[in-house]
């Protein structure tokens, strides 16, 4: 399983997360209006949950029912990217 980054995030972008990670799997452009975990390089870890100011960070399988749609979000985030550099 992996982390997922939720709606409180959103215009917040603090960045502790990004900080502690340690593959290097949270990610955002300066215009994206949230951070973005990669599925496929999460090491569900824990510690990007751990420091969220806004507690915008959940497993997986325990995400609040209203933002389980991020998922999808956040390894949409990735495949988009993917495709932009093809």
């Amino acid at each position: 399983m992996t982390y997922v980054i939720t709606e409180p995030c959103i215009d917040v972008k603090d960045g502790a997360c990004v900080d502690v990670c340690p593959v290097d799997c949270i990610v955002a452009e300066d215009a994206d209006r949230q951070f973005y975990i990669d599925p496929a390089r999460c090491v569900d870890c824990d510690l990007c949950a751990t420091v969220c100011p806004v507690d915008a960070i959940f497993r997986e399988e325990e995400l609040p029912d209203e933002w389980v749609h991020f998922t999808a979000v956040n390894a949409d985030y990735f495949t988009e990217r993917e495709g932009e550099a093809s």
